[in-house]
């Protein structure tokens, strides 16, 4: 085999540019944003340096920044647990179903749709019974008018509406993650396997899940740090509303950084939702590490 010898002068001159691309659009921004959290700054005018001041007014003085963190770690938590629904249902459609692509491609399709789309649709779901609202009519049709609720301005069930909203659409993508990682396993592993008396679940616990380890990896990072991000679909929904009830990280730091024009304290929250998920993305990557050398 021939190999092809270039310098090291010549990898640089190739890689250096995007490297420098990638820096300017990552992580210059996150320096930026990092030191505007250190200003008393509305984003027009002369800003003032405050040091770690408006750190300390976010950890001890903000009524509404913990609240909105718990709820963002709780959306996280919901979207990774649609994931082993997903591995499940990718798991059935590779067995029992002959050509599972039309239906893999019809669970994803709500993926494709726009959030503001997918939005404006629950909202329509979500209205009270007097406004059309199709969950509410569908529950007085069944006799349980008593679970009937106005969904998205109701404090103690609103987030949750949110949550489902997300998972419904995000199911088709992380079946199709799933369903493609399951799809790369040599179908000759299951047929030795059966030989040794090991198939249906028993195979899936020692052969498939072993094996799409990092697939699964994948989609537990995607849905994570895209949970912790989440923004347009809480702003199309409810806007963080009723009273707060449905502020994420993402929707505090924009009504402080542009509808307050607090833009140095908006600044300090994006920088402690930076902070979060790239200490979740390094945990996530530790966990699934060390069930790789486990396995492997």
């Amino acid at each position: 085999m021939n190999v092809l010898k270039v310098s090291r002068l010549t990898i640089v001159a190739f890689v250096m540019p995007c490297l420098l691309i990638y820096f300017g659009m990552v992580f210059v921004p996150i320096l930026v944003s990092l030191y505007s959290g250190l200003l008393d700054w509305n984003g027009i005018s002369a800003a003032t340096f405050v040091g770690l001041d408006n750190f300390k007014r976010l950890f001890f003085n903000d009524p509404v920044f913990w609240p909105s963190v718990r709820r963002t770690l709780m959306f996280a938590v919901f979207s990774m647990g649609e994931i082993p629904i997903a591995l499940f249902i990718a798991i059935l459609l590779r067995r029992y179903v002959r050509k599972p692509n039309f239906l893999v491609s019809s669970y994803f399709m709500p993926v494709i749709l726009s959030v503001v789309i997918v939005g404006q649709l629950w909202k329509t779901i979500y209205n009270p019974a007097s406004m059309g609202g199709m969950l509410n009519q569908m529950l007085m049709m069944i006799g349980l008018d008593s679970w009937a609720r106005p969904w998205l301005t109701e404090p103690a069930v609103a987030m949750y509406s949110l949550y489902f909203v997300a998972l419904w659409q995000y199911l088709g993508y992380h079946t199709l993650i799933q369903f493609t990682g399951i799809s790369n396993v040599p179908t000759e592993i299951y047929e030795a396997a059966r030989l040794d008396g090991a198939e249906g679940f028993k195979a899936d616990r020692y052969i498939t899940l072993p094996m799409i380890i990092p697939i699964f990896k994948i989609s537990i990072v995607l849905a994570f740090i895209g949970s912790l991000q989440a923004f347009d679909m809480v702003m199309v929904m409810t806007g963080g509303g009723p009273a707060h009830a449905t502020d994420v990280i993402s929707t505090h730091m924009y009504n402080m950084s542009f509808l307050s024009m607090k833009y140095g304290y908006g600044s300090s929250i994006a920088a402690f939702l930076v902070v979060v998920c790239l200490a979740a993305t390094l945990i996530i990557n530790f966990i699934f590490n060390s069930l790789e050398k486990r396995f492997s």
